[in-house]
Order: C-alpha cells, then sequence, then structure tokens
C-alpha cells in the first residue's frame, strides 16, 4: 500500500473513534475527563458557579515520518498558566461551534490557517479546575503551512511525535503541594526538554483512551 494510501487509512481510524461534527451537543452531559481524575479527594462544588466554554485543537501534522502534535509554550506575560504547555484554543465566543473557535484561536495563537486542516472529530470533553470545560478538536494538518506564534500569547510553537504521546509507556504521574496545602496529582509527559502537563497532557491522555478503548493502567 502507499503512504498516502497509510495515511488515509489511519485517518478514517482515528475519526471513527471520534465524536462526529455534527453530533455536537452543546448540552453535553456525558462522560467528561478532568482535573479531578487523579486527585478524587477534591472536586467542583456550586460554589464554583458555571463553567466557560472553550476549545483546543489537536493539530495532527502529517509528516512524512508520522504523525505530530501541535503544541505551544505560554507567554511568560499572560496571567493565568504561565509558561506552560499547551493545545492552540482558548475561550469560545457566542454563536461559536467548539470546531469555529479550534480554528479561530489557532489562527489566532500560532498563524495556522484553517485551509490547511482537515478536522476528524470531537474528542472527550475535559473540564479544569479553574472553571473551564474544554472541548478538544482532532483535526489532520498537511505540510506546506507556515507559523507565527503571537507573542502576546505564545512564547514558542513546536511539534511532538503523536506516537510517543500515544505511548502508555511515556505517560507519568506526579504530585504537587498547592499553597492552601492540597496534594493534587496530575499526567504529564516528558519529551525531550518539554515537561507537558497538567489539563493538556489530561486530554491528549483521554484521546489515548478514545483510540484504544481502554483506560492507561
Amino acid at each position: 500500500m502507499s503512504l498516502k494510501g497509510l495515511r488515509g487509512d489511519l485517518r478514517d481510524w482515528i475519526g471513527e473513534h471520534l465524536d462526529p461534527l455534527e453530533a455536537h451537543d452543546p448540552a453535553h452531559t456525558g462522560v467528561i475527563a478532568s482535573d479531578y481524575d487523579l486527585s478524587t479527594a477534591y472536586g467542583p462544588t456550586e460554589a464554583d458557579g458555571p463553567l466557560t466554554h472553550a476549545s483546543v485543537l489537536i493539530a495532527l501534522v502529517e509528516r512524512d515520518h508520522g504523525l505530530s502534535v501541535i503544541l505551544t509554550r505560554r507567554a511568560d506575560t499572560l496571567r493565568r498558566h504561565t509558561g506552560q504547555i499547551a493545545l492552540p484554543g482558548g475561550r469560545r465566543d457566542p454563536g461559536e461551534t467548539p470546531w469555529q473557535t479550534a480554528l479561530r484561536e489557532a489562527e489566532e495563537e500560532i498563524g495556522l490557517h484553517p485551509s490547511f486542516v482537515s478536522l476528524a472529530g470531537l474528542s472527550t470533553p475535559y473540564q479544569t479546575g479553574t472553571g473551564y470545560l474544554i472541548t478538544p478538536v482532532v483535526g489532520f494538518v498537511r505540510p506546506g503551512f507556515t507559523l507565527t506564534a503571537n507573542p502576546e500569547e505564545v512564547a514558542d510553537i513546536f511539534e511532538t511525535p503523536f506516537g510517543f504521546l500515544m505511548d502508555p509507556a511515556n505517560l507519568e504521574e506526579h504530585e504537587r503541594e498547592l499553597p492552601s496545602g492540597e496534594k493534587r496529582r496530575f499526567y504529564a509527559y516528558t519529551h525531550e526538554d518539554r515537561f507537558i502537563w497538567g489539563a493538556t497532557a489530561g486530554m491528549l491522555r483521554a484521546l489515548y483512551d478514545r483510540l484504544y478503548g481502554a483506560a492507561i493502567a
């Protein structure tokens, strides 16, 4: 089979394990992943208020050597999650679908033009401890694009092999103590000198579950 045929088969296989765009339910009440998955001693309360809807783009770049995922390092000037590794994305504007948000944010943050992206479907929604409900939008990105970081939001743009992120052997669990004294556990990956953790790692781990049908032990 040709390389093009193999890529087509992989696209189809990944797409079959995602929620189709047309089936999106804005009032989703099904299974979600969250920052609370490894720290069952704490969780959201009614006092936290309603969740803010957001989307990220899990951009799978079709390189000759295989798929890679576009990630960013957040700018040091941001008020929240300064310097952390993130997927392109942000808060959903009124009237937008999750994929419209993901494509808009990717273009605003890193200059990825939507014409290079072929949307595949939606992965598992993810709730953060900071009050966001994030819809991960998976898309295939054909090579030939040029990226430019928005300096107000992004300090660096890089790619990480998709195979590395989908290998259970590379998934780590860490624990940190908050100023309040609470201890919280979270997922992480360490690739080269990049520490990918928190919600970003949690969403990639949830995508693994989607594709391979079982939680990582």
